[in-house]
């Protein structure tokens, strides 16, 4: 039986201490932090359920729901509330609904195009031709998702559908995106048929689209499935400040004590990764650090509802970068999601940008509620906030992305009982992070 540490506690090294604990290996997993889960952390307050990091993951992508029936939770599955979702883009200071039919900013649908007031008629009538003048055409090298749209749909696509709906996801800036890393089926679907709007028309839908909710969670909050997984791995609290190689295995110098190990799986950011392995591989280091990463703060603010002066309809609206001070989305939790919020309270979850890392707490609500006031009108005074920073936490899969990740796998392939997971490498969502645990876990036990 494998000796295995897991460097890590988030989502993907406990998702990895699972399904080695399922194969009769029991790992030790190393957490310099206080708490398990990583970004994913869930408390209450005056009743509301608040999701410091993620609050849900998409249905469409497995397994997070293969995990979660596998540790007993699928009668906690909760749905969004789709029949409620609206989403609305800030556009010269007003909230304009997204129009219906839209598969990320590809449009299915001709009328709800035609009537949308967040696009000029010069925009609408390019991804009209769009559908119509564009033929197949062979595969490209890899480009930004910036370029990769700007031909299919122009700048104004860009702007008010792309730009805010990528950054809710990862945070970053589309010039630098690699398209065939952040957008593979759409770029896939135009090597098949030119344009993106007859491919995704055309194209089978993805497996498990069919019908449901468009995302899930759990009843009582992401950190139930945390809580579920701590059983499955005996747990060290400290730094790791060192992983040498031993012979044929590794030692963790952790807390001034040397652990040993057959197996290592090192389920952090890149960057860290990269320090640890430096002193012994500077190439695997130098690609790890390579991996750029951004910095987010969720702050949520909770009001009376009998002083909530603003209708909520729909899930919250998004921030193009050209309108955006601190504030790049809000999302109005109780419409998307039921028993997060009480009948009497409102509950409103904001993303800010990196910048908002300097601001203190005080500042960041006062700015949160200037911005609220500005965009929605809202006089009423939070009774309830809560704020998460969290600094270089969402990878950047950025241009040669691609490239970049098989030069990686390469060299690991040739250290024996070393494995990486994380956020950094084929996935940014819980869906992906769990797959990433869990074949590291199968790679072990294989």
């Amino acid at each position: 039986m494998p000796n295995v540490i897991i460097i890590g506690g988030g989502i993907s090294g406990l998702s990895a201490a699972y399904y080695l604990n399922k194969a009769g290996v029991r790992a030790k997993l190393i957490e310099k932090a206080a708490h398990l889960g990583g970004v994913i952390r869930t408390s209450t307050q005056q009743g509301c359920l608040l999701e410091a990091g993620p609050d849900s993951f998409m249905a469409a992508k497995p397994w997070a729901m293969d995990l979660i029936r596998e540790v007993g939770l699928a009668d906690q599955v909760i749905g969004s509330n789709d029949h409620l979702r609206v989403t609305y883009i800030l556009k010269h200071g007003k909230l304009v609904p997204l129009p219906d039919g839209l598969m990320m900013m590809v449009p299915t649908k001709i009328l709800p195009l035609v009537g949308t007031k967040l696009l000029t008629w010069g925009t609408k009538i390019r991804m009209g031709l769009e559908f119509l003048r564009r033929p197949p055409k062979a595969p490209l090298a890899d480009r930004s998702v910036y370029d990769f749209l700007l031909d299919h749909y122009g700048q104004e696509s860009i702007d008010y559908l792309a730009e805010p709906l990528l950054a809710g996801v990862y945070g970053g800036d589309p010039r630098e995106m690699s398209v065939n890393s952040v957008l593979g089926r759409f770029v896939e679907i135009e090597t098949k048929y030119g344009s993106l709007t007859r491919g995704v028309l055309a194209a089978p839908r993805p497996k498990g689209s069919g019908s449901g909710s468009l995302f899930r969670t759990l009843k009582n909050g992401l950190g139930q499935l945390v809580d579920k997984l701590r059983g499955s791995t005996d747990v060290l609290h400290g730094a790791v400040e060192s992983l040498e190689r031993n012979g044929s295995g590794f030692r963790a110098r952790v807390n001034g004590d040397f652990i040993e190990a057959d197996q290592v799986v090192i389920a952090t950011p890149a960057g860290d990764a990269a320090r640890l392995l430096q002193p012994w591989n500077g190439n695997l280091a130098e690609l790890l650090q390579s991996v750029p990463y951004t910095s987010s703060v969720t702050l949520s603010l909770g009001y009376r509802k009998d002083t909530f002066d603003h209708p909520l309809n729909g899930f919250g609206f998004l921030v193009p970068k050209r309108e955006r001070k601190l504030m790049a989305a809000c999302t109005w939790v109780g419409n998307k999601f039921s028993y997060r919020v009480p009948d009497d309270m409102v509950l409103l979850r904001c993303f800010m940008g990196g910048d908002a890392l300097k601001e203190s707490d005080e500042s960041l609500v006062e700015a949160a509620q200037r911005e609220l006031r500005n965009i929605m009108g809202i006089q009423a005074v939070p009774v309830l906030h809560s704020i998460a920073r969290w600094p270089n936490s969402m990878a950047q899969y950025t241009v040669g992305h691609e490239q970049r990740l098989r030069q990686i796998e390469s060299i690991v392939q040739g250290i024996p009982g070393l494995h990486l997971a994380g956020n950094g490498y084929r996935g940014i969502g819980l869906p992906d992070c769990i797959k990433a645990g869990k074949e590291a876990a199968t790679r072990i036990t294989s």
